[in-house]
């Protein structure tokens, strides 16, 4: 008997995921379209139990060396490797948050205009994560498609604006293949989803961001973490959107953690935790605006980010 054809490739590009991608894979094969979906695992060195996780579910794996990997490259190979007509874009520490993510996303292609849907992140309620970081959300999830007539009407955007209808995560996204083909991600280290979207709006697609489409997904913050993190989005900013956010020191944000944790009612711990995160971002958007106003900026991210960071679930490093 012919093998079916799947509705939807699922994309996963992994490294030393142990603690994670067996969660992951489990979310993904309990999706109400599971009996619809291929599973493309793309391991790059994994020196854990990554691949023995992996090798006890339903998926196509496959080995790259780690030099070879790279954020758009390797997602193109992934896309080459597809038979489904849309493809889901997910990372091994994404954890679906009910049985109906993928089709959650898969009813906004019914517009033959979409060309892609991302959905939203959220930190669950865990003791091990950043309490002041978990999912308390004050309205419900919002749906927006976003697409502009000319590549003219989308240049009229400001910085800004072109940045947040850019903001697609490779995190949580589902495309059509055909729009990959026709766009394949740029080979980049950083934001080849970003960028892909702004390729996509000029040629007169749309995007639609469902936030009820829902992953969970959580990296532990540290000092050298946050400032190479917060650096590398100033930057890739700056030089992609002309877009520029820097905020001042203030008081105010270390009395509002203060504030936060006793009202969240955590543990003291993460007053100092929250604290340090605030001032790694605070070193990075001083260096990055002194290093601006000397037009040297490429030496500064030269210098300072000689690989992106790499999130962890936890501080074991």
């Amino acid at each position: 008997m012919k093998k079916k054809t799947p509705l939807i490739s699922i994309v996963i590009p992994t490294k030393n995921g142990g603690k994670t991608i067996k969660n992951c894979l489990s979310a993904i094969f309990n999706q109400s379209v599971k009996n619809n979906i291929e599973l493309i695992v793309i391991d790059s060195g994994s020196t854990d139990d990554t691949v023995e996780i992996i090798n006890q579910f339903p998926v196509r794996l496959y080995h790259i060396k780690p030099e070879d990997f790279n954020h758009g490259d390797t997602r193109n190979y992934g896309v080459s490797l597809a038979q489904g007509e849309f493809i889901v874009m997910t990372v091994q520490d994404a954890i679906a948050t009910d049985a109906y993510w993928l089709e959650k996303m898969l009813k906004h292609f019914n517009d033959p205009k979409v060309m892609a849907v991302g959905g939203q992140q959220v930190v669950p309620h865990h003791k091990d994560k950043n309490p002041h970081a978990w999912y308390r959300p004050v309205s419900k999830p919002k749906t927006e498609k976003f697409s502009f007539k000319s590549i003219e009407d989308f240049k009229k955007l400001s910085p800004k604006e072109k940045r947040s209808v850019c903001g697609l995560d490779d995190v949580n996204a589902m495309y059509r293949k055909s729009a990959l083909k026709e766009i394949p991600f740029k080979r980049i280290a950083y934001g080849e989803d970003m960028l892909w979207a702004k390729d996509t709006y000029e040629k007169g697609y749309s995007i639609v961001f469902d936030m009820n489409s829902k992953v969970e997904h959580y990296h532990y913050e540290h000092f050298a973490y946050t400032y190479k993190l917060t650096l590398t989005d100033l930057y890739f900013n700056f030089k992609h959107f002309n877009y520029l956010k820097i905020k001042k020191p203030s008081i105010k944000k270390f009395l509002l953690i203060i504030y936060r944790n006793f009202k969240y009612k955590s543990n003291v711990e993460w007053i100092l935790h929250n604290w340090k995160i605030h001032l790694a971002k605070q070193k990075a958007y001083k260096d990055f605006a002194k290093a601006l106003k000397k037009n040297e900026i490429d030496q500064l991210f030269n210098e300072k980010i000689k690989t992106i960071p790499i999130g962890q679930q936890n501080d074991q490093y």
